[in-house]
C-alpha cells in the first residue's frame, strides 16, 4: 500500500520502477505521470490481492485447527 502511495504522489526516488521509454520525456510530464499513476494503480490491487489470499489463509488455518478435523 505504501509503495502505491508513493507512486500516486510521483515520487523521484522511484523513476526506475516506471516503464518509460524516451519518447515518454517529448510529451512533457503528463505522461510519466500517467505512467507513475499506472504502476501506483497495480500495487494497490496487488496489496489488494496479499490481502484476500492472506485472509483466506487465516480461516482455512482456524478451520484446520477445528477439533473434528484433527487427525490423531
Amino acid at each position: 500500500v505504501l509503495l502505491g502511495i508513493f507512486f500516486n504522489v510521483h515520487s523521484a526516488v522511484l523513476i526506475e520502477d516506471v516503464p518509460f521509454s524516451e519518447e515518454d520525456f517529448n510529451d512533457g510530464p503528463d505522461r510519466i505521470y500517467r505512467l507513475y499513476e499506472q504502476v501506483s494503480y497495480n500495487c494497490f490491487i496487488a496489496a489488494g490481492l496479499y490481502a484476500l489470499l492472506g485472509g483466506f489463509s487465516l480461516c482455512q488455518t482456524r478451520l484446520n485447527k477445528r477439533k473434528e478435523y484433527m487427525v490423531r
